[in-house]
Protein backbone atom coordinates (compact mmCIF):
# COMPACT_ATOMS: atom_id res chain seq x y z
CA UNK A 1 0.00 0.00 0.00
CA UNK A 2 2.93 2.15 0.90
CA UNK A 3 6.56 2.04 0.18
CA UNK A 4 9.14 3.68 2.07
CA UNK A 5 9.78 6.80 0.42
CA UNK A 6 6.24 7.75 0.85
CA UNK A 7 5.89 6.72 4.95
CA UNK A 8 8.91 8.69 5.67
CA UNK A 9 7.42 11.91 3.35
CA UNK A 10 4.11 11.32 5.48
CA UNK A 11 6.26 10.86 8.86
CA UNK A 12 8.12 14.02 7.67
CA UNK A 13 4.36 15.87 7.21
CA UNK A 14 3.25 15.26 10.50
CA UNK A 15 6.87 15.84 12.22
CA UNK A 16 6.77 19.53 10.57
CA UNK A 17 3.15 20.17 11.99
CA UNK A 18 4.29 20.10 15.00
CA UNK A 19 6.81 22.73 15.43
CA UNK A 20 5.25 25.70 16.89
CA UNK A 21 2.20 23.58 17.54
CA UNK A 22 1.52 25.10 20.95
CA UNK A 23 1.52 28.91 20.06
CA UNK A 24 -1.16 30.86 21.09
CA UNK A 25 -4.77 30.46 20.39
CA UNK A 26 -6.19 32.83 18.05
CA UNK A 27 -9.73 34.17 18.76
CA UNK A 28 -12.20 31.83 16.47
CA UNK A 29 -9.65 28.92 18.19
CA UNK A 30 -10.63 30.19 22.15
CA UNK A 31 -14.01 30.26 20.87
CA UNK A 32 -14.03 26.22 19.85
CA UNK A 33 -12.32 25.69 23.04
CA UNK A 34 -14.94 27.42 24.62
CA UNK A 35 -17.85 25.96 23.23
CA UNK A 36 -16.64 22.70 23.79
CA UNK A 37 -15.64 23.16 27.23
CA UNK A 38 -19.40 24.82 28.27
CA UNK A 39 -21.73 23.12 26.22
CA UNK A 40 -22.65 19.73 26.70
CA UNK A 41 -23.42 17.67 23.12
CA UNK A 42 -26.80 18.71 23.15
CA UNK A 43 -26.24 22.34 23.88
CA UNK A 44 -23.74 22.75 20.97
CA UNK A 45 -27.26 22.27 18.95
CA UNK A 46 -29.67 24.09 20.87
CA UNK A 47 -27.97 26.54 22.39
CA UNK A 48 -24.74 27.41 20.43
CA UNK A 49 -25.56 26.58 17.17
CA UNK A 50 -28.06 29.05 16.18
CA UNK A 51 -26.00 32.06 17.31
CA UNK A 52 -23.10 30.47 14.98
CA UNK A 53 -22.73 30.57 11.44
CA UNK A 54 -21.27 27.10 11.24
CA UNK A 55 -22.96 23.53 11.11
CA UNK A 56 -22.39 21.62 14.81
CA UNK A 57 -20.52 18.59 13.32
CA UNK A 58 -17.19 19.86 13.60
CA UNK A 59 -17.71 20.99 17.34
CA UNK A 60 -19.91 17.89 18.15
CA UNK A 61 -16.43 15.78 17.40
CA UNK A 62 -14.27 18.49 19.07
CA UNK A 63 -16.45 18.01 22.46
CA UNK A 64 -15.93 14.41 22.15
CA UNK A 65 -12.27 14.73 21.51
CA UNK A 66 -11.47 17.19 24.38
CA UNK A 67 -13.64 14.96 26.61
CA UNK A 68 -10.46 12.42 26.36
CA UNK A 69 -7.44 14.27 25.70
CA UNK A 70 -8.56 18.08 27.18
CA UNK A 71 -8.46 21.62 26.34
CA UNK A 72 -4.41 22.44 25.42
CA UNK A 73 -3.67 24.32 22.18
CA UNK A 74 -1.91 20.87 21.15
CA UNK A 75 -4.43 19.09 21.77
CA UNK A 76 -7.28 20.98 20.33
CA UNK A 77 -4.85 21.40 16.94
CA UNK A 78 -4.33 17.82 17.28
CA UNK A 79 -7.45 17.04 15.05
CA UNK A 80 -6.64 19.30 12.22
CA UNK A 81 -3.38 17.56 11.97
CA UNK A 82 -4.76 14.14 11.70
CA UNK A 83 -6.96 15.26 9.32
CA UNK A 84 -4.60 16.79 7.26
CA UNK A 85 -2.75 13.52 6.97
CA UNK A 86 -5.22 11.84 5.96
CA UNK A 87 -6.44 14.12 3.22
CA UNK A 88 -2.62 13.24 2.03
CA UNK A 89 -3.34 9.85 2.13
CA UNK A 90 -7.03 10.23 -0.01
CA UNK A 91 -4.72 12.28 -2.84
CA UNK A 92 -2.18 9.89 -2.82
CA UNK A 93 -5.28 6.88 -3.53
CA UNK A 94 -6.49 9.53 -6.13
CA UNK A 95 -3.33 10.04 -7.85
CA UNK A 96 -2.31 6.22 -8.09
CA UNK A 97 -5.35 6.28 -9.76
CA UNK A 98 -5.21 8.59 -12.13
CA UNK A 99 -1.41 9.10 -12.97
CA UNK A 100 1.19 6.97 -14.74
CA UNK A 101 2.58 4.39 -12.44
CA UNK A 102 5.80 5.74 -11.56
CA UNK A 103 4.06 9.20 -10.66
CA UNK A 104 1.55 7.23 -8.93
CA UNK A 105 4.28 5.36 -6.70
CA UNK A 106 6.20 8.34 -5.64
CA UNK A 107 3.02 10.64 -4.51
CA UNK A 108 3.98 13.58 -6.09
CA UNK A 109 0.17 15.69 -5.43
CA UNK A 110 0.12 14.29 -1.75
CA UNK A 111 3.64 15.36 -1.60
CA UNK A 112 2.28 19.19 -3.04
CA UNK A 113 -0.42 19.22 -0.62
CA UNK A 114 1.14 17.73 2.71
CA UNK A 115 3.71 20.62 2.46
CA UNK A 116 1.68 23.44 0.82
CA UNK A 117 1.93 26.52 3.08
CA UNK A 118 -1.44 27.04 3.15
CA UNK A 119 -2.42 23.47 4.28
CA UNK A 120 0.34 23.70 7.07
CA UNK A 121 -1.01 26.73 8.60
CA UNK A 122 -4.83 25.46 8.85
CA UNK A 123 -3.81 21.45 10.11
CA UNK A 124 -2.35 23.93 12.85
CA UNK A 125 -5.49 25.66 13.45
CA UNK A 126 -8.70 24.52 15.69
CA UNK A 127 -11.08 24.88 13.69
CA UNK A 128 -13.49 23.44 11.00
CA UNK A 129 -11.85 23.68 7.54
CA UNK A 130 -9.12 20.73 7.56
CA UNK A 131 -12.05 18.01 8.97
CA UNK A 132 -14.17 19.60 5.65
CA UNK A 133 -11.21 19.53 3.49
CA UNK A 134 -10.73 15.48 4.42
CA UNK A 135 -14.60 15.11 4.07
CA UNK A 136 -14.37 16.47 0.91
CA UNK A 137 -11.82 15.27 -0.65
CA UNK A 138 -13.26 11.78 0.22
CA UNK A 139 -15.88 12.29 -1.81
CA UNK A 140 -13.69 13.70 -4.62
CA UNK A 141 -12.25 10.26 -4.50
CA UNK A 142 -15.39 8.12 -4.71
CA UNK A 143 -16.42 10.56 -7.69
CA UNK A 144 -13.47 10.17 -9.57
CA UNK A 145 -13.93 6.15 -8.92
CA UNK A 146 -17.89 6.81 -9.98
CA UNK A 147 -17.57 8.49 -13.34
CA UNK A 148 -13.85 7.87 -14.77
CA UNK A 149 -12.71 4.70 -14.61
CA UNK A 150 -12.04 5.01 -18.11
CA UNK A 151 -8.59 6.75 -16.84
CA UNK A 152 -8.38 3.34 -14.39
CA UNK A 153 -5.95 1.06 -15.43
CA UNK A 154 -7.94 -2.43 -15.47
CA UNK A 155 -12.00 -3.18 -14.63
CA UNK A 156 -14.00 -1.97 -12.47
CA UNK A 157 -14.28 -5.38 -10.77
CA UNK A 158 -10.80 -5.54 -10.14
CA UNK A 159 -11.05 -2.86 -6.93
CA UNK A 160 -14.49 -4.20 -5.86
CA UNK A 161 -16.83 -0.77 -6.76
CA UNK A 162 -19.89 -0.89 -7.91
CA UNK A 163 -21.05 2.08 -8.91
CA UNK A 164 -23.94 2.36 -6.52
CA UNK A 165 -21.59 1.92 -3.58
CA UNK A 166 -19.72 4.56 -5.32
CA UNK A 167 -22.78 6.73 -5.30
CA UNK A 168 -23.56 5.70 -1.71
CA UNK A 169 -20.26 6.92 -0.29
CA UNK A 170 -19.91 10.11 -2.60
CA UNK A 171 -22.82 11.51 -0.93
CA UNK A 172 -22.13 10.14 2.54
CA UNK A 173 -19.02 12.28 2.79
CA UNK A 174 -20.78 15.10 1.30
CA UNK A 175 -23.27 15.16 3.95
CA UNK A 176 -20.39 14.90 6.09
CA UNK A 177 -18.54 17.78 4.75
CA UNK A 178 -21.68 20.10 4.37
CA UNK A 179 -22.39 19.22 8.31
CA UNK A 180 -19.15 20.62 8.42
CA UNK A 181 -18.99 23.43 6.89
CA UNK A 182 -21.78 25.39 4.59
CA UNK A 183 -19.41 26.73 2.17
CA UNK A 184 -18.92 22.61 0.93
CA UNK A 185 -21.93 23.12 -0.86
CA UNK A 186 -19.92 24.91 -3.76
CA UNK A 187 -18.09 22.30 -4.67
CA UNK A 188 -21.36 19.74 -4.04
CA UNK A 189 -23.29 22.06 -6.56
CA UNK A 190 -20.60 21.68 -9.31
CA UNK A 191 -19.96 18.13 -8.84
CA UNK A 192 -23.79 18.07 -9.32
CA UNK A 193 -23.84 19.91 -11.96
CA UNK A 194 -21.83 17.82 -13.38
CA UNK A 195 -23.95 15.06 -14.00
CA UNK A 196 -25.82 17.20 -15.49
CA UNK A 197 -23.71 18.36 -17.74
CA UNK A 198 -22.41 15.18 -18.90
CA UNK A 199 -26.63 14.23 -19.27
CA UNK A 200 -26.36 11.15 -16.53
CA UNK A 201 -29.47 12.67 -15.41
CA UNK A 202 -30.24 9.83 -13.17
CA UNK A 203 -27.45 10.08 -10.95
CA UNK A 204 -27.93 14.14 -11.60
CA UNK A 205 -31.72 13.85 -10.06
CA UNK A 206 -30.91 11.27 -7.46
CA UNK A 207 -27.93 13.53 -6.10
CA UNK A 208 -30.29 16.82 -6.77
CA UNK A 209 -32.95 15.43 -4.19
CA UNK A 210 -30.71 14.13 -2.31
CA UNK A 211 -28.88 17.37 -1.71
CA UNK A 212 -32.27 19.10 -1.00
CA UNK A 213 -33.26 16.06 1.61
CA UNK A 214 -30.11 17.33 3.51
CA UNK A 215 -30.47 20.66 3.27
CA UNK A 216 -34.10 20.46 4.85
CA UNK A 217 -32.65 18.77 7.88
CA UNK A 218 -30.25 20.88 8.71
CA UNK A 219 -32.68 24.16 7.35
CA UNK A 220 -34.03 25.08 10.68
CA UNK A 221 -31.02 25.85 12.28
CA UNK A 222 -29.65 27.33 9.22
CA UNK A 223 -32.54 29.58 8.98
CA UNK A 224 -31.75 31.23 12.62
CA UNK A 225 -28.44 31.44 11.43
CA UNK A 226 -29.28 33.24 8.76
CA UNK A 227 -31.26 35.41 10.65
CA UNK A 228 -28.80 36.18 13.26
CA UNK A 229 -26.29 36.70 10.48
CA UNK A 230 -28.43 39.41 9.10
CA UNK A 231 -28.51 41.47 12.43
CA UNK A 232 -24.50 40.63 13.12
CA UNK A 233 -24.11 42.51 9.74
CA UNK A 234 -26.01 45.16 10.11
CA UNK A 235 -25.12 46.06 14.23
CA UNK A 236 -21.45 45.21 13.48
CA UNK A 237 -20.23 48.09 11.04
CA UNK A 238 -16.80 46.65 9.45
CA UNK A 239 -18.06 42.62 9.85
CA UNK A 240 -18.99 42.28 5.35
CA UNK A 241 -15.29 43.42 5.21
CA UNK A 242 -13.99 40.51 7.57
CA UNK A 243 -16.27 37.84 5.88
CA UNK A 244 -15.14 38.69 2.14
CA UNK A 245 -16.94 40.95 0.08
CA UNK A 246 -17.18 40.30 -3.75
CA UNK A 247 -14.42 42.22 -5.10
CA UNK A 248 -11.10 41.32 -7.37
CA UNK A 249 -8.71 41.78 -4.48
CA UNK A 250 -10.65 39.11 -2.28
CA UNK A 251 -10.51 36.62 -5.71
CA UNK A 252 -6.92 37.48 -6.41
CA UNK A 253 -5.69 36.91 -3.22
CA UNK A 254 -6.97 33.35 -3.33
CA UNK A 255 -4.28 31.80 -5.64
CA UNK A 256 -1.73 33.75 -3.77
CA UNK A 257 -2.39 32.22 -0.61
CA UNK A 258 -3.01 29.17 -2.00
CA UNK A 259 0.67 29.18 -3.08
CA UNK A 260 2.61 31.04 -0.49
CA UNK A 261 0.37 30.28 2.79
CA UNK A 262 -0.25 33.38 5.61
CA UNK A 263 2.57 35.19 5.58
CA UNK A 264 3.28 38.56 4.82
CA UNK A 265 6.47 40.92 4.96
CA UNK A 266 7.55 44.42 3.99
CA UNK A 267 8.01 46.81 2.11
CA UNK A 268 5.26 45.44 0.12
CA UNK A 269 6.34 45.46 -3.54
CA UNK A 270 8.73 42.62 -2.44
CA UNK A 271 5.77 40.78 -0.80
CA UNK A 272 3.98 41.16 -4.12
CA UNK A 273 6.80 40.53 -6.18
CA UNK A 274 7.50 37.34 -4.50
CA UNK A 275 4.07 35.99 -4.24
CA UNK A 276 3.33 36.98 -7.65
CA UNK A 277 6.32 35.44 -9.22
CA UNK A 278 5.64 32.43 -7.05
CA UNK A 279 1.82 31.96 -8.05
CA UNK A 280 2.57 32.71 -11.56
CA UNK A 281 4.94 29.48 -12.00
CA UNK A 282 1.95 27.64 -9.53
CA UNK A 283 -0.16 28.42 -12.12
CA UNK A 284 2.39 27.75 -15.38
CA UNK A 285 2.97 24.11 -13.63
CA UNK A 286 -1.28 23.34 -13.55
CA UNK A 287 -1.42 24.91 -17.23
CA UNK A 288 1.27 21.87 -18.24
CA UNK A 289 -1.10 19.57 -17.01
CA UNK A 290 -2.77 17.11 -19.62
CA UNK A 291 -4.59 13.79 -17.98
CA UNK A 292 -7.92 15.26 -16.96
CA UNK A 293 -7.36 18.67 -16.69
CA UNK A 294 -10.44 19.95 -18.12
CA UNK A 295 -12.38 17.81 -15.67
CA UNK A 296 -10.13 18.87 -12.43
CA UNK A 297 -9.67 22.81 -14.02
CA UNK A 298 -13.80 22.90 -14.22
CA UNK A 299 -13.66 21.53 -10.27
CA UNK A 300 -11.40 23.84 -8.96
CA UNK A 301 -12.39 26.99 -10.97
CA UNK A 302 -16.19 26.41 -10.76
CA UNK A 303 -16.62 26.57 -7.10
CA UNK A 304 -14.40 29.98 -6.95
CA UNK A 305 -17.13 31.24 -9.27
CA UNK A 306 -19.84 30.34 -7.24
CA UNK A 307 -18.65 31.83 -4.69
CA UNK A 308 -17.98 35.07 -5.94
CA UNK A 309 -21.25 35.06 -7.05
CA UNK A 310 -22.92 34.35 -4.05
CA UNK A 311 -20.61 37.27 -1.98
CA UNK A 312 -23.06 39.51 -3.37
CA UNK A 313 -25.47 38.70 -1.59
CA UNK A 314 -24.10 36.82 1.26
CA UNK A 315 -20.19 37.99 2.15
CA UNK A 316 -18.11 35.01 1.79
CA UNK A 317 -15.00 35.16 -0.38
CA UNK A 318 -12.20 34.46 2.11
CA UNK A 319 -9.28 32.19 1.01
CA UNK A 320 -9.73 29.91 3.62
CA UNK A 321 -13.01 29.15 2.90
CA UNK A 322 -11.60 27.21 -0.30
CA UNK A 323 -9.14 25.23 1.59
CA UNK A 324 -10.73 22.14 0.22
CA UNK A 325 -9.72 23.36 -3.21
CA UNK A 326 -5.76 22.42 -2.44
CA UNK A 327 -5.95 18.86 -3.12
CA UNK A 328 -7.60 19.51 -6.68
CA UNK A 329 -4.80 22.37 -7.66
CA UNK A 330 -2.25 19.72 -5.80
CA UNK A 331 -3.67 16.56 -8.59
CA UNK A 332 -3.19 19.29 -10.94
CA UNK A 333 0.49 19.91 -10.04
CA UNK A 334 0.90 16.28 -9.72
CA UNK A 335 -0.26 15.76 -13.70
CA UNK A 336 2.16 18.56 -14.69
CA UNK A 337 4.74 15.94 -13.95
CA UNK A 338 3.14 13.29 -15.89
CA UNK A 339 5.20 11.30 -18.66
CA UNK A 340 8.76 12.69 -16.90
CA UNK A 341 10.90 11.14 -14.84
CA UNK A 342 9.47 10.96 -11.24
CA UNK A 343 12.36 13.02 -9.84
CA UNK A 344 12.60 16.10 -11.83
CA UNK A 345 13.25 19.62 -11.43
CA UNK A 346 9.86 20.21 -11.49
CA UNK A 347 8.93 18.80 -9.12
CA UNK A 348 11.66 19.31 -6.90
CA UNK A 349 11.13 23.40 -7.36
CA UNK A 350 7.63 22.89 -6.30
CA UNK A 351 8.25 21.07 -3.29
CA UNK A 352 10.90 23.15 -2.28
CA UNK A 353 9.41 26.68 -2.47
CA UNK A 354 6.18 24.86 -0.63
CA UNK A 355 8.77 24.00 2.11
CA UNK A 356 10.79 27.43 2.13
CA UNK A 357 7.10 29.25 2.78
CA UNK A 358 5.94 26.82 5.32
CA UNK A 359 9.14 26.40 7.08
CA UNK A 360 9.25 30.45 7.30
CA UNK A 361 5.89 30.38 8.72
CA UNK A 362 6.49 27.79 11.26
CA UNK A 363 9.95 28.78 12.44
CA UNK A 364 9.87 33.02 12.28
CA UNK A 365 7.04 34.04 15.52
CA UNK A 366 6.11 36.86 13.24
CA UNK A 367 3.83 34.88 11.23
CA UNK A 368 2.47 33.26 13.50
CA UNK A 369 -0.91 33.62 15.29
CA UNK A 370 -2.36 36.39 17.92
CA UNK A 371 -0.27 36.36 20.72
CA UNK A 372 -3.10 36.20 23.38
CA UNK A 373 -0.73 33.64 25.60
CA UNK A 374 1.98 36.53 26.32
CA UNK A 375 -0.97 39.62 26.43
CA UNK A 376 -3.07 38.29 28.99
CA UNK A 377 0.20 36.58 31.33
CA UNK A 378 1.29 40.08 31.18
CA UNK A 379 -1.65 41.96 31.89
CA UNK A 380 -1.97 44.67 34.75
CA UNK A 381 -3.41 42.50 37.86
CA UNK A 382 -4.75 45.77 39.86
CA UNK A 383 -6.85 47.01 37.14
CA UNK A 384 -9.78 46.30 35.41
CA UNK A 385 -10.00 45.13 32.10
CA UNK A 386 -12.41 46.59 29.19
CA UNK A 387 -13.02 45.34 25.69
CA UNK A 388 -15.39 44.25 23.58
CA UNK A 389 -16.80 41.31 25.30
CA UNK A 390 -17.86 39.21 21.83
CA UNK A 391 -14.26 38.64 22.07
CA UNK A 392 -13.03 38.24 24.98
CA UNK A 393 -13.08 33.96 24.33
CA UNK A 394 -8.58 33.54 24.01
CA UNK A 395 -8.63 36.49 27.18
CA UNK A 396 -10.82 33.85 29.53
CA UNK A 397 -9.20 30.65 28.00
CA UNK A 398 -5.76 32.15 28.99
CA UNK A 399 -6.53 33.77 32.79
CA UNK A 400 -8.64 30.54 33.17
CA UNK A 401 -11.56 32.57 33.68
CA UNK A 402 -9.69 34.26 36.64
CA UNK A 403 -10.12 37.93 34.78
CA UNK A 404 -13.52 39.49 34.55
CA UNK A 405 -13.88 41.25 31.71
CA UNK A 406 -16.29 44.48 30.87
CA UNK A 407 -17.86 45.73 28.02
CA UNK A 408 -15.86 48.40 26.54
CA UNK A 409 -19.06 49.59 24.78
CA UNK A 410 -20.66 50.84 28.04
CA UNK A 411 -17.90 52.33 29.56
CA UNK A 412 -19.75 55.72 30.08
CA UNK A 413 -18.82 59.61 31.47
CA UNK A 414 -20.50 59.78 34.81
CA UNK A 415 -23.20 62.15 34.92
CA UNK A 416 -24.26 60.60 31.32
CA UNK A 417 -26.51 57.80 32.73
CA UNK A 418 -23.15 55.73 33.36
CA UNK A 419 -21.16 54.84 36.48
CA UNK A 420 -21.90 56.53 39.39
CA UNK A 421 -18.02 56.11 39.78
CA UNK A 422 -15.16 55.34 37.41
CA UNK A 423 -12.05 53.96 38.50
CA UNK A 424 -8.75 55.66 38.27
CA UNK A 425 -6.83 53.24 36.04
CA UNK A 426 -8.41 50.52 33.44
CA UNK A 427 -6.64 48.53 30.94
CA UNK A 428 -8.68 48.43 27.51
CA UNK A 429 -8.08 45.52 24.78
CA UNK A 430 -9.13 47.20 21.69
CA UNK A 431 -9.05 44.07 19.87
CA UNK A 432 -12.02 44.22 17.47
CA UNK A 433 -13.27 47.39 17.91
CA UNK A 434 -12.39 48.40 14.89
CA UNK A 435 -14.59 45.66 13.24
CA UNK A 436 -17.64 47.13 15.62
CA UNK A 437 -17.17 50.53 14.22
CA UNK A 438 -16.34 51.48 17.84
CA UNK A 439 -14.23 54.99 18.75
CA UNK A 440 -13.13 54.15 21.67
CA UNK A 441 -10.50 56.30 22.63
CA UNK A 442 -13.65 58.96 21.86
CA UNK A 443 -15.41 57.36 24.32
CA UNK A 444 -12.51 57.30 26.97
CA UNK A 445 -11.72 60.58 26.14
CA UNK A 446 -15.21 61.93 27.20
CA UNK A 447 -15.40 59.38 30.42
CA UNK A 448 -12.53 61.57 31.64
CA UNK A 449 -9.62 59.18 30.51
CA UNK A 450 -6.00 59.66 28.70
CA UNK A 451 -3.76 57.06 27.46
CA UNK A 452 -0.86 56.27 29.57
CA UNK A 453 0.70 53.51 28.44
CA UNK A 454 0.21 50.97 25.15
CA UNK A 455 1.88 47.74 25.30
CA UNK A 456 1.99 45.21 21.92
CA UNK A 457 2.68 41.65 21.59
CA UNK A 458 1.69 39.99 17.69
CA UNK A 459 -0.78 41.38 16.33
CA UNK A 460 -3.06 42.59 19.77
CA UNK A 461 -2.12 45.32 22.37
CA UNK A 462 -3.59 46.39 25.86
CA UNK A 463 -3.63 50.41 26.77
CA UNK A 464 -3.35 51.65 29.99
CA UNK A 465 -5.63 54.46 31.00
CA UNK A 466 -6.48 56.49 33.60
CA UNK A 467 -8.46 59.22 34.78
CA UNK A 468 -7.29 62.93 34.26
CA UNK A 469 -10.39 64.84 34.91
CA UNK A 470 -14.18 64.47 35.86
CA UNK A 471 -16.99 65.17 33.29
Amino acid sequence: MFNKKILLIFLFAFLIRLIALNQSLWLDEAITASVVKNFSFFQIISKFSPTDFHPPLYYLFMKLWTNLFGYSEIALRMPSVIFSLLTGYVIYRISKLLVPRSLGEVGWSAIFFLFNPLIIYYSQEARMYMMATFFLTAALYFFIRLCHTEFISGSRNRFGMTKIKSLVLLNLFFTLAFFTFYGSALLIGTVILYFFIKKDYKIFILNTLYFILISLLISPLLYQQLINSKIALNQVGNWVAVLGKANIKNLLLIPIKFSIGRISFYPKWLYWGIAGGWTGFIIYQILKSKNLVYLLAYLLIFPLFLGFLVSFFTPMLQYFRFLYLIPIMSLLLGFSLSGRPAYNRGGYALVGGFLIFSLAYLLLPQFHREDWKGLVVNLPKDQPVYMITASSEPVLYYSKNSIRVNELTLLRPQGYGGQASLPKQITVIPFSAGVYGLDYKKLLSKAGYKLKKEVSFREVTYEQWEVFYTP
